[in-house]
């Protein structure tokens, strides 16, 4: 079994490889970095057409979501995913689609409850909006049987690696900063952040990856189908950079901003999960503490043994 991997260069996507290779696949990492670069959004599609020929399932994990403009994030997470689409049409032996969407899709959740498949969605931000754009573009391919492919619907994903723009990357270079400051004798950081005042669904990037694998496997029946892929709890962030900080033993302060009252309504997140464990046989399997500590270990440049194709 082959599996073609874009974005593979990423967070998500080195944990996805390393995920496949495990479960005894063959893996083609496709990404703007390593000793092949492609630049997916001037990659014509019959180029990636070529490029998909022979695999079983091709996985998006590339997109635009941190230190990305509205535009950006349209090329990255809209334009390019209606190029892959394009490139898998002509194909007579079509690989499967494991399209990564996002939390960010759904907009505001419901205190207290946690959001199905079934709830319309209705983003608030631009990433939200774009990822959804991309989502149905995929479901309208599926249902015209153009495409074998499925939306994994992700909530916020966390361990090592996270993006430098994101809250779990800023925790975890803060975190090592203070490793080397101590040792030098020198004053710890202060960990500056917005208002942790939300609820948050939390996810391990291994266990993304661990249903991403799900998905491809043949016998999954999930062509048309959005899936919610999420960490079963909804977690205040204060708490989780409190707990972070304790386990990593750094001598640092948090210190939030001031609550200025602008919101995007979206305090509450928390993923309903029984599709993925019906459809997929996937649970989560790490707990919190696992999940902080697998962040704070730093970056896994072990993952990157994978082979690259232009």
């Amino acid at each position: 079994m082959t599996a073609v991997v874009l974005g593979a260069s990423g967070f998500l996507g080195r944990h996805i490889c390393a995920a496949f290779r495990t479960a005894g696949w063959q893996v083609l990492g496709v990404a703007r970095s390593g000793p092949e670069p492609v630049d997916l959004l001037r990659t014509a599609p019959q180029a990636l057409t070529a490029l998909f020929d022979g695999a079983d399932v091709v996985v998006n994990a590339a997109g635009r979501a941190w230190r990305a403009d509205a535009q950006e994030m349209t090329l990255g997470n809209v334009r390019l995913v209606r190029t892959v689409l394009d490139a898998l049409h002509p194909l007579r032996r079509r690989p499967r689609l494991v399209q990564l969407g996002s939390v960010h899709e759904y907009g505001a959740g419901v205190p207290g409850t946690a959001t199905a498949e079934s709830r319309p969605a209705l983003p608030v931000t631009p990433y939200g909006r774009t990822k959804l754009e991309a989502t149905q573009a995929v479901l309208n391919a599926a249902e015209r049987r153009q495409v074998d492919g499925t939306v994994l619907r992700v909530a916020n994903v966390c361990g090592a690696g996270a993006p430098a723009g994101s809250l779990f990357g800023l925790l975890a270079s803060t975190v090592a900063d203070a490793g080397r400051r101590r040792a030098a004798g020198l004053s710890p950081p202060a960990l500056r952040v917005s208002p942790l005042r939300a609820h948050r669904d939390v996810v391990d990037v291994r266990d993304v990856a661990d249903a991403v694998v799900a998905a491809a496997a043949p016998s999954a029946a999930v062509s048309g189908h959005v899936i919610n892929v999420g960490g079963g709890r909804a977690v205040h962030m204060r708490q989780l950079v409190d707990r972070a900080v304790a386990l990593a033993g750094a001598p640092l302060s948090v210190l939030e901003a001031p609550d200025d009252d602008r919101t995007t309504g979206t305090d509450w997140q928390l993923l309903d999960i029984t599709l993925a464990h019906r459809l997929l046989h996937w649970r989560p399997s790490r707990a919190l503490d696992d999940m902080l500590g697998h962040l704070l270990s730093g970056p896994d440049s072990h993952l990157m043994d994978t082979p690259w194709r232009g």
